[in-house]
């Protein structure tokens, strides 16, 4: 068992306990976490991008599953739907985990930046979206809809990860008509169920590094705790203010990465 503190620096660990945190916070509010939380584990000396990335789930399932039981006591989702989703993009993610051992993620970062870019402008240029819950289908067809955007944002967790949360939420606002606090308390329980999929493929590799997965972890937990409250009081429109913010930070960091794969080549 690998704990990952054999050559980690006081610094480096201060980091990883404040970038726990803050992706923590991120996520409970709208998803995106892994933006912060990702590249700073790659700074622990030694670690391949494997461990890495089943490091960051490891500390992302403390912090989703905090926020996912404060949103239920304080916002109370609708488990009929969030569940049978969740269970969904449990599969998915531990599909999408499988392909991320043998297929490197810079093939799909275009897509990614095409897409976030498109949410970017939805969400701009509608900012009465996600203000109120108006259910868009019923019966089977919301199920059928919430099950299916469960299974392909659940593969794109296991397969790259960050902004997940940020995907989940924009797709139960626009596609299925949740106001944004609703949308982010379902995405928690999703989220859980992605992260929870992505590490039973990783646990049998022996990539997780435990200790500072567990590091990782209780700073991630508290700043779910903290991000959920936050959301809960402040509403909607605090949540969606919040999303444009994450969704520009991640356009801007995977078109980073897009331009300097193609400047290497």
């Amino acid at each position: 068992m690998i704990s990952g503190f054999e050559s980690v620096q006081l610094t480096t660990l201060v980091m990883i306990v404040v970038a726990g945190f803050a992706a923590g916070w991120i996520d409970a509010v709208v998803g995106g976490g892994g933006l912060i939380q990702l590249p700073t584990l790659l700074l622990v000396p030694g670690i391949t991008p494997i461990q890495a990335l089943a490091t960051n789930k490891m500390g992302s399932i403390f912090g989703t599953t905090t926020s996912a039981v404060t949103y239920y006591r304080r916002v109370g989702p609708d488990l009929k739907t969030a569940i049978p989703m969740a269970v969904i993009a449990l599969a998915g993610s531990f599909g999408g985990a499988v392909l991320a051992a043998n297929l490197p993620s810079s093939v799909f970062k275009p897509i990614i930046v095409v897409a976030l870019i498109a949410v970017a402008l939805f969400t701009a240029l509608r900012p009465n979206a996600g203000e109120l819950t108006a259910l868009r289908h019923d019966g089977h067809t919301h199920y059928v809809v919430a099950c299916a955007i469960g299974a392909v944002i659940g593969f794109y967790d296991g397969l790259i990860g960050p902004g997940t949360g940020s995907f989940l939420v924009i797709a139960l606002v626009s596609a299925m008509g949740y106001a944004f606090l609703e949308a982010s308390a379902k995405a928690k329980i999703v989220n859980m169920a992605t992260n929870a999929g992505a590490l039973l493929f990783f646990l049998p590799h022996g990539s997780l590094l435990w200790g500072v997965g567990s590091v990782l972890g209780l700073s991630n937990m508290a700043g779910g705790y903290l991000g959920a409250r936050t959301a809960v009081k402040q509403g909607s429109g605090f949540v969606r203010i919040v999303f444009l913010i994450v969704v520009g930070a991640l356009i801007i960091k995977l078109g980073m990465d897009v331009w300097n794969d193609d400047f290497a080549k």
